[in-house]
């Protein structure tokens, strides 16, 4: 924590320094207004600078929180080097925690958690990702508790459903042992259907048609993953981190091959059996 501390101050006063003192006495709403252009124009780590400014004045800010846990997830993800990762990702957990103390039945903060923690699990080793299975989807139920459309989170699900009814042997035998069990009702059906509703709330977010696909795939519904495919390419595309996924997307239409004729749609514009 102190070396993320330090890494903290050291932007802010670079900041600071580069805009100067009168910018950073704005009014809070004006830099969270600002904050949340930036944000909507995925200019992540200017963002990231801006609600960090808004927390220095109001800890509390609900809004900074979360969304200052979300980039720092996002930042954390583009990096290779794991201990710039971790780093990133434990102040998503910082900010996740605090935005949870400050709004307990908050989707966006349950959301927020979730994704912190699976992001951790990722980089901490086997335990950690067996041990926190739970934990990851207490929040994500939460999350769509709290906001049945939240698109991000229906994903979230359909990830997590996906990893643990997939488990292998040795797996769920480490999960057993660290925790007594693995969590129960999950299969690939509910995957799938998660997936279908995160499209649906959120029918631009090409990750969620790869993940889709790639479910499809797996369990030998090769029509349907072309369909999802097929429409994932079609997408606009916004960020780089999109375009890298419609280079995925095109490899695994080429590797499953374009041969078979699809009548049947794999996604409706409504949730459907869900």
């Amino acid at each position: 924590m102190n070396r993320l501390v330090s890494k903290f101050l050291v932007v802010i006063g670079v900041w600071l320094a580069f805009v100067g003192h009168t910018f950073a006495s704005a009014p809070i709403d004006d830099l969270l207004k600002e904050a949340n252009d930036l944000y909507n124009q995925y200019k992540d780590s200017e963002a990231l600078v801006k609600y960090q400014l808004v927390l220095l004045d109001n800890p509390e800010q609900y809004e900074a929180l979360y969304k200052a846990s979300l980039l720092e997830s996002r930042i954390g993800a583009r990096y290779s080097d794991e201990t710039e990762k971790i780093q990133h990702f434990t102040s998503a957990k910082v900010y996740a925690e605090s935005a949870l103390q400050v709004k307990p039945n908050g989707a966006d903060s349950h959301y927020a958690m979730a994704l912190a923690i699976t992001n951790l699990s990722l980089v901490s080793g086997p335990k950690d990702r067996l041990v926190n299975l739970s934990s990851i989807k207490d929040h994500v139920d939460k999350a769509l508790l709290f906001n049945p459309a939240h698109a991000a989170a229906w994903q979230l699900l359909g990830r997590w459903h996906y990893k643990v009814a997939n488990l292998n042997f040795l797996e769920v035998t480490a999960a057993k042992f660290f925790t007594g069990e693995i969590p129960k009702g999950a299969n690939n059906y509910k995957a799938i259907e998660a997936l279908k509703k995160s499209i649906v709330q959120d029918p631009l977010n090409i990750s969620g048609f790869y993940d889709l696909a790639i479910i499809y795939k797996d369990t030998k519904q090769i029509e349907q993953s072309i369909l999802v495919l097929q429409e994932a390419i079609k997408l606009n595309l916004i960020t780089s981190e999109d375009l890298e996924i419609s280079r995925r997307c095109k490899a695994l239409l080429q590797e499953i091959g374009d041969k078979v004729v699809v009548k049947a749609p794999a996604i409706t514009s409504t949730p459907a059996n869900i």
